[in-house]
């Protein structure tokens, strides 16, 4: 079978985007809803080429290394992705164009000039030199004026331009510099509009007055985003200031794709690809606009039509949780889930708050990743110091495109009091992990709460995570442990409960994979239930093939990067693989091990990458109490049964939809309904 068992990591995400471009497509959902996963595709895309294209280009001009599990160079991985990507391409411009002549049914239409009568001509004429005109900043390249730097993503009008004497020249202009509007109404025409950089396009001669225009397009460049902040250390900065200066090195960095959406000279197309070197494979023409972020405002234009949209959800109260009482007894006394989006984030908030007055309350610590731009967590994380509580706050400024809002926040947050940490050499904090602690007359109290994502309130009503919250004293002391560790720069070396990467996670998931394929062997019925954004592990993969020959039954949810080939015969065929893409992002990671009397079930901020299980620091928590067992298994059934949303992988790698059956399922819509029954509401 060799290398057929894994697929490579980049082209498996590009089979997830696919995924996602597919739900735009899908006539099932509501218009507004398909519009918003093409622009969540080319989002999506953006951030592929900047992180992952901008890695393999580094990596090929260095060794061109090879991918560990498929053994393609990466120069082989970027000529692949450059296949794949036009035909996404293709598919998103189709579907798209579809999606907008069904929004003109609904009277919105995005329009050009050569559906303007001359009266609207005129206004958006007057408009344009008006509004744009002087806020525009036109460069043409000559001898002595050079190639202009474009900025990462940032759209440009670009002209072939031609001197009374016959000379070329190229004629620039940034369209997208935040000082007038993208989305232009036009007057008398409710729901007509037209893009900004389209217009710009459209009076390039009054831009570039003195030259005639022999061909113009609209170009997108993306640059590289991926540096290694720890290999750039600048030891004369503060670790913050230093973080302050990669951001600004990334905006600067090697372009890797460029876009353009209008035939242009051979010719200029060549002098671009010289002026920007860039690969000429990674140049790519587009029939749709360059950055698709404007339907979101369409949408808003729409919102009084509700059956354009999912019917309205809202996060349910917890049943286990009474919030006309304090919560920390709550707690103490009995684990305490949380299950995000159908249940709120507001218990675990006021959790905080609490132990931020509560007077018994002597510390409280917490690692921050992402976070909201109005955070109730850091409001009262600031609120506690006031009071006078030690507050230690492990604040990731590695948080990749997230970095400059945690500047910001570890600013306020130390400003306030708190003992701000930032992280390790080397290794990003990506644990959810948070620790109250109470000095009261018994002596010392820990509250635990252990989750799979981030403090974030908005993403906690778009993610599915799940948030436990327990009085366990021996998750408590070594919660405690690890973040005495992270203060001295240290990671935790050997655990009792907790799995924390990057020396206790990988291997103790592996001795449990290892544990039931002994039980296979000897006739037993051997089971392990996972349920991750992404599988890269090589070392995990390979265990995990190991126990599909040994007959364990092996049931994967995995969203995204999945680089296991599972039902080969022989090889993975006891391995099922299930992907759902739909309204809410599968967050959450669920681990189990065994069936019965012996089902061990983790709750994890880690996927099953490399750059999980031994470059972050991650924490994996064992769920004990038997009622939150019950009601995760239950979560983990109900996703496998799903017929509506869910893909399966098929022995060659690609993903199909499950056949339907009766009745049909969506699992994000039952666990909705199972949130809204179990507190008496009405969906």
């Amino acid at each position: 079978m060799g290398e057929k068992k894994y697929d490579n990591r980049e082209l498996s995400w590009l089979k997830f985007n696919e995924r996602v471009l597919e739900e735009s497509e899908d006539e099932r959902s509501p218009l507004c809803e398909r519009l918003s996963f093409v622009s969540i595709f080319q989002t999506n895309l953006d951030e592929f080429f900047m992180v992952r294209v901008g890695s393999l280009h580094d990596e090929m001009l260095l060794d061109d290394e090879k991918d560990n599990k498929t053994n393609m160079k990466a120069s082989e991985q970027l000529e692949a992705i450059r296949e794949k990507v036009k035909e996404l391409y293709s598919r998103k411009d189709v579907s798209y164009q579809n999606l907008m002549n069904k929004l003109q049914e609904h009277d919105v239409h995005l329009i050009d000039f050569a559906k303007l009568d001359q009266k609207e001509g005129n206004y958006l004429q007057q408009y344009f030199e008006r509004e744009i005109l002087p806020l525009l900043s036109p460069i043409t390249v000559s001898k002595k004026q050079p190639f202009p730097f474009i900025k990462n993503n940032e759209i440009c009008a670009v002209a072939v331009l031609e001197t009374k004497a016959n000379k070329q020249r190229l004629g620039i202009v940034p369209c997208n510099n935040g000082m007038f509007k993208r989305l232009i109404p036009i007057p008398g025409n409710k729901g007509y509009y037209m893009l900004a950089e389209e217009l710009i396009l459209h009076f390039l001669p009054s831009v570039f007055q003195g030259y005639s225009i022999t061909s113009k397009s609209l170009i997108r460049v993306t640059r590289n985003a991926d540096i290694d902040a720890d290999k750039v250390f600048d030891e004369e900065l503060s670790y913050r200031d230093h973080m302050a200066e990669v951001i600004k090195m990334r905006k600067k960095l090697t372009p890797v794709r460029m876009e353009y959406t209008r035939d242009l000279d051979k010719k200029v197309l060549s002098k671009m690809k010289k002026f920007l070197n860039i690969d000429k494979d990674m140049i790519f023409k587009l029939h749709s606009p360059l950055d698709l972020s404007f339907v979101f405002e369409i949408q808003d234009f729409l919102r009084h039509k509700p059956e354009l949209f999912f019917d309205k959800r809202v996060p349910q109260k917890s049943p286990s949780l009474d919030e006309t009482k304090a919560l920390l007894p709550q707690v103490l006394e009995k684990d305490k889930m949380l299950h995000y989006p159908y249940e709120s984030i507001r218990p675990f908030l006021n959790l905080l708050h609490e132990a931020a007055n509560d007077p018994e309350v002597v510390s409280i610590k917490m690692t921050l990743y992402r976070l909201a731009k109005h955070s109730k967590v850091v409001e009262y994380l600031v609120e506690a110091a006031e009071n006078g509580k030690q507050v230690d706050v492990l604040v990731e400024l590695k948080a990749r495109f997230d970095e400059e809002n945690n500047i910001e926040w570890s600013r306020q947050l130390e400003q306030a009091g708190c003992h701000v940490i930032y992280g390790l050499d080397g290794l990003k904090v990506h644990s959810k992990l948070c620790l109250i602690t109470k000095k009261t007359k018994e002596g010392i109290k820990y509250i635990t709460q252990i989750g799979t994502g981030n403090y974030n309130e908005k993403t906690a009503r778009l993610y599915t995570d799940i948030s436990i919250m327990t009085g366990n004293q021996l998750i408590g002391k070594e919660a405690d442990t690890i973040f005495k560790k992270l203060s001295l720069g240290e990671v935790m070396e050997e655990t009792e409960a907790l799995m924390v990467a990057p020396k206790c996670l990988q291997d103790k998931i592996i001795d449990r994979i290892s544990r039931e394929i002994d039980i296979a062997k000897n006739g037993g019925q051997a089971y392990l239930g996972i349920k991750i954004n992404s599988l890269t592990d090589k070392k995990i993969i390979d265990k995990l093939i190991e126990a599909s020959k040994a007959g364990v039954k092996i049931d994967m949810v995995i969203r995204g990067i999945n680089c296991l080939r599972s039902q080969i015969p022989g090889v993975t065929d006891n391995i099922r693989v299930i992907s759902i893409v739909g309204r809410f992002l599968e967050h959450s990671r669920i681990y189990i091990f065994g069936q019965g009397e012996r089902e061990e079930m983790f709750i994890s901020s880690a996927d099953f990458m490399t750059r999980n299980t031994l470059r972050r620091v991650e924490v994996a928590m064992p769920v004990f109490d038997k009622d939150i067992k019950g009601r995760i298994r239950e979560i983990f059934n109900t996703l496998l049964s799903d017929n509506v949303k869910a893909r399966v992988q098929k022995e060659d790698g690609s993903y199909v939809y499950i056949a339907h059956e009766n009745p049909l399922i969506d699992a994000q819509d039952k666990l909705y309904d199972l949130a809204y029954e179990a507190v008496g509401s009405e969906v």
